[in-house]
């Protein structure tokens, strides 16, 4: 997953194409309007830490909709929720001002493995090539 510091974004706009939805989106009616067509990147808002909604969007444009670029947590974006992050879909986050980016990205070395499914890896821990067999 790609951090950035939230000093670090350019005010220059970005050749790319950036789609940016709101966490209280209807991403069916996104979806049905073509509006995914095309785009390298999507934004998703968290307004305040406590309000996860853009975890289940991301999920949802991953495995619903097929989304393939660039997610991107906007916001509210603290440490704690780096490691969730990258496990719902999304692939770069912008931390909220006052957060380290140096312990953003130790976050990442505490967890090397989950025994759960996520958007990254859909099989669990045991169903996976590799996986020992029960004797």
């Amino acid at each position: 997953m790609k951090i950035i510091a939230a000093s670090a974004i350019p005010a220059s706009a970005e050749a790319e194409k950036v789609l940016k939805i709101a966490n209280d989106a209807e991403l069916p009616e996104i979806a049905a309007s073509g509006a995914l067509q095309g785009v390298e990147r999507i934004e998703l808002d968290f307004p305040k830490f406590t309000d996860g909604r853009a975890f289940s969007q991301a999920v949802l444009l991953r495995r619903r909709y097929g989304f393939a670029g660039d997610l991107r947590a906007t916001g509210d974006v603290l440490v704690d929720q780096l490691v969730q992050m990258e496990r719902s879909g999304f692939t770069s986050a912008v931390l909220a001002e006052g957060q380290s980016l140096e312990t953003a990205e130790r976050q990442f070395a505490r967890f090397r493995a989950f025994y759960q499914g996520d958007a990254l890896q859909p099989r669990p821990l045991f169903a996976r090539d590799g996986a020992r067999e029960a004797a």
